[in-house]
């Protein structure tokens, strides 16, 4: 129970730490949730503050559920092939309620993509890399992010089942990918409406006011 404790307190604080509002705050004196979509992530900070500003954003969010994964393969020696696995999987999914939910911004934060992707990454880099490609090339050629970061979570169930892995991290996988669903809904909708921005129009129209 101790051990489980850490890792979730560990997972949840390095998740909330949420740049798109940190950066946000800091560098363009603008809280990321008062402007766009209302959300706090990188995709609305690429569609508010433009592409450079959205990587960062996103680099950012990446490495903190990397690191955390890391300092808990340190803590309790746990590796990609050994039984506790569900260790990484326990620790990145409080990451992501951290970002998705961070105590000091009254639990208004964003939907996880990014820290879904540093998670795959800290369970194991080959998880990593095909995740981000996954979301990349369904992204760039849906022109929707919405549909790469649902399509990430989809690979994550299908990934977790089929390297066998546990029921635990099933779950873990499952509910993870069902709270990315649910929170990228009005983006669904939206884009059943054609009133979804599109990738591709963002920067270009960011590109021309550069």
């Amino acid at each position: 129970m101790y051990k489980v404790l850490v890792i979730i307190i560990i997972g949840y604080l390095m998740g909330c730490l949420q740049w798109s509002y940190i950066l946000s705050k800091t560098i363009k004196k603008t809280d990321i949730r008062t402007v766009g979509v209302g959300n706090a992530g990188a995709s609305n900070t690429v569609t508010v503050f433009g592409w450079k500003m959205g990587v960062a954003v996103a680099l950012l969010d990446i490495f903190k559920a990397i690191i955390s994964i890391l300092i808990i393969k340190y803590l309790f020696k746990v590796s990609f092939i050994e039984n506790n696995i569900m260790y990484l999987y326990l620790n990145g999914t409080a990451v992501i309620l951290g970002h998705n939910y961070p105590f000091f911004m009254n639990f208004k934060g964003g939907k996880g993509t990014a820290s879904t992707v540093g998670m795959l990454f800290g369970i194991d880099y080959r998880l990593g890399i095909i995740g981000l490609l996954i979301i990349l090339i369904v992204t760039f050629t849906t022109n929707y992010i919405a549909l790469g970061a649902i399509s990430l979570v989809l690979f994550f169930i299908l990934a977790t089942i089929y390297l066998d892995l546990g029921i635990v991290c099933i779950l873990l996988a499952t509910f993870i990918a069902l709270q990315s669903i649910y929170k990228h809904i009005p983006n669904i909708k939206r884009i059943l409406n054609k009133e979804e921005s599109k990738l591709r129009d963002v920067l270009s129209k960011k590109a021309k006011n550069i």
